[in-house]
C-alpha cells in the first residue's frame, strides 16, 4: 500500500497546533509541483545563461532513466551535477535569494500550507540542495529548520557533487531528522511518496499529500510576508517544454530585438509607432497627452512616470510623436550609445541636478523616471522628491508593460542587455496612461513641500495601477537583490 495507507492531509486539523512541530517534504508536499527541474533550470539560466539551460535539458532524459530504473538518488545527483558544476557559491546564493522566492511562493499547496502554517515549529526535509531553498523557506514562510542535500564546494565554486550522506532520500531523511531532533518526536509528518515513509514514521501523526495538478496555489494575501523584490530574466517557470521553447526562440528573438532597436535608432520619432506596430510591439495610450510647448516663455512639461524598463522614454516619445529627453541616475555606457533620445545622467548632487533639469525644461519637455520605483510585484517604491521642486507643470504617467518570456530589467545581471531582453519577447506591450496635470493645490508653489508632492504623485499612479505604495527606496531594492546601491559607475 505504501504511503497511501496514511490519511490524506485534508483530514488533518489545523486547530490547536500552536505548540506543535511539523516536518514536511518540499516537492510535491509543501509545493504542488513534484518535480524540482523548473527551479534548477531557473538557477542554471540565471547564472550561466542559455547554454547551461540547454545542457540541463539534454541531460534530463538520462536523469529520468536513472531516477525510475536505478534509484531516485542517482537521477537527482545527475541533475544537481549538471546544474551546479563550476558555479560560484555566491551566484547560487544570489539566485536563491532574488529569483526563486517568487516562483516558490506561487506553488504552495493550500492544504499542506494550512497545516504547516498552523504549527509553532516548522521543519522542511528535502532532497533539493539546501542552498537553493533556505532563503525562501526561512525569510518568507517562517521555516525554523531546513534540512536538505548539501553540495560540495572547492575554492568558492560548486563541484557538482554532494556531501555525505548524499542526496536526502528514504532512510537518509530519517537519519538526519533523528540527528536534528534527537529523542523529541515531532507531532506531524507530511509526505507525498513512498521514500518519505521512513521520516514520517518518526512523527506522531502522518499525513499523505496526494498528487493533484488541478489544485490552486495559496494566494499571495495568505503569505506571511509579501515578495516585493524579484529579479531574474525568465517570466515563466521553465518546465521542460517551456525550456525547449526558450532555447529555440532566443536566436530568432535576438535578431528580432536588434531589428526593433534599429528601427527606433534610425527612424524619425513620428514613424516609431508604425514601425513598432509592424514589428509586433503593442502600444496602448490612455488619457490625454499634453501638447508640445508653444512659446519660449512657457515652461516645458515634466512627465513623471513609474520606471519599467530603459525603454520608458522611447515609448513615451513614440506615443507623443516627439522626442522627450530623459534623466537617469544609472545607465550603462552601451545603453547610452544606442539610446535614440537625449539621456542625461544625474550626479546625485541635488543642486547640480536641479540646475541641469531646469535648463532642459526651459527648452522643452522632460521625462523623469524615478528608477526602481516599480517592483515586478504590485508595489510602488518611494519617489524621489527632487523633481517636485523644478516646475509646477507636472504630469504623472502610469506605465504597465507585459512580457511573455523575458523580463526587461535586472538588478544583478548585465544591464546593457535590458532593452534586448524586453524586445526579445514575441509580443511585448506597453500601456501608457497620461493622468491629469497636477492641480495647483498640490504643487510646491501652493506651499506644499517637495516630499508631499512626490508622495501625492506616487499615490495617484499607484491608484491607477491598483498597486500599493511603500516607503522602500530604489537603494533598498538593489541592496536586497544585488548587495549594492544600484549605481552604474562611469569609467573615466
Amino acid at each position: 500500500m505504501g504511503i497511501t495507507r496514511f490519511p490524506t492531509v485534508e483530514k488533518c486539523t489545523s486547530e490547536g497546533r500552536e505548540k506543535h512541530t511539523v516536518v514536511a517534504d518540499l516537492d510535491g508536499t509543501l509545493l504542488r509541483n513534484r518535480n524540482s527541474f523548473p527551479y534548477l533550470a531557473l538557477v542554471a539560466f540565471d547564472v550561466y545563461g542559455v547554454l547551461r539551460l540547454l545542457f540541463l535539458l539534454l541531460v534530463l532524459p538520462l536523469a529520468g532513466i536513472l531516477y525510475y530504473l536505478v534509484s531516485e538518488s542517482a537521477g537527482i545527483q545527475v541533475i544537481i551535477f549538471t546544474t551546479f558544476v563550476g558555479m560560484k557559491v555566491s551566484d547560487i546564493e544570489s539566485a536563491a535569494r532574488a529569483v526563486l522566492p517568487k516562483f516558490y511562493s506561487e506553488d504552495l499547496h493550500p492544504e499542506s500550507w494550512r497545516v504547516f502554517s498552523a504549527c509553532r515549529k516548522r521543519c522542511v526535509l528535502t532532497a533539493t540542495p539546501r542552498i537553493m531553498v533556505e532563503a525562501f523557506l526561512k525569510d518568507y514562510i517562517g521555516v525554523d529548520i531546513v534540512l536538505g542535500t548539501e553540495i560540495e564546494t572547492y575554492k568558492g565554486r560548486a563541484t557538482g557533487f554532494v556531501k555525505s550522506p548524499g542526496v536526502l532520500i528514504g532512510k537518509k531523511k530519517a537519519d538526519i531528522l533523528l540527528t536534528a531532533f534527537g529523542e523529541t518526536q515531532p507531532e506531524i509528518g507530511l509526505g507525498d511518496r513512498d521514500t518519505d515513509i521512513p521520516f514520517m514514521t518518526l512523527c506522531k501523526e502522518r499525513y499523505y499529500v496526494p498528487p493533484n495538478p488541478k489544485v490552486k496555489a495559496v494566494t499571495i494575501d495568505k503569505l506571511p510576508k509579501p515578495i516585493i523584490f524579484h529579479d531574474g530574466r525568465l517570466v515563466q517557470k521553465p518546465t521542460p517544454l517551456m525550456a525547449l521553447f526558450i532555447i529555440l526562440w532566443i536566436p530568432f528573438g535576438f535578431l528580432l530585438s536588434c531589428l526593433r532597436i534599429m528601427s527606433a535608432a534610425f527612424l524619425p520619432t513620428p514613424l516609431h509607432y508604425y514601425a513598432f506596430r509592424a514589428l509586433g510591439v503593442r502600444l496602448t495610450v490612455k488619457g490625454n497627452p499634453p501638447p508640445p510647448k508653444k512659446s519660449k516663455d512657457q515652461s516645458g512639461v515634466l512627465f513623471v512616470c513609474c520606471h519599467r524598463t530603459l525603454l520608458d522614454a522611447v515609448f513615451l516619445s513614440t506615443v507623443l510623436g516627439r522626442p522627450i529627453p530623459t534623466v537617469t541616475y544609472s545607465l550603462s555606457r552601451f545603453s547610452e550609445i544606442i539610446a535614440p533620445l537625449k539621456t542625461i545622467r544625474l550626479t546625485r548632487d541635488r543642486a547640480t541636478d536641479a540646475f541641469v533639469m531646469k535648463k532642459i525644461l526651459e527648452e522643452g519637455d522632460l521625462l523623469i523616471c524615478p528608477e526602481g520605483t516599480t517592483s515586478r510585484e504590485p508595489f510602488l517604491l518611494r519617489f524621489s522628491s527632487l523633481f517636485a521642486e523644478l516646475t509646477d507643470e507636472l504630469v504623472p504617467v502610469a506605465m504597465v508593460n507585459k512580457m511573455s518570456m523575458f523580463h526587461g530589467t535586472t538588478a544583478r545581471g548585465w544591464k546593457w542587455m535590458d532593452s534586448f531582453f524586453f524586445l526579445m519577447n514575441p509580443r511585448p506591450s506597453y500601456e501608457i496612461t497620461f493622468l491629469d496635470k497636477l492641480p495647483y493645490g498640490f504643487t510646491c508653489k501652493s506651499g506644499k513641500s517637495s516630499h508631499e508632492v512626490a508622495n501625492y504623485i506616487q499615490k495617484v499612479i499607484a491608484e491607477t495601477l491598483s498597486y500599493k505604495c511603500t516607503t522602500l527606496t530604489r537603494k533598498d531594492k538593489y541592496i536586497a537583490l544585488a548587495g549594492n546601491d544600484g549605481t552604474v559607475m562611469k569609467k573615466p
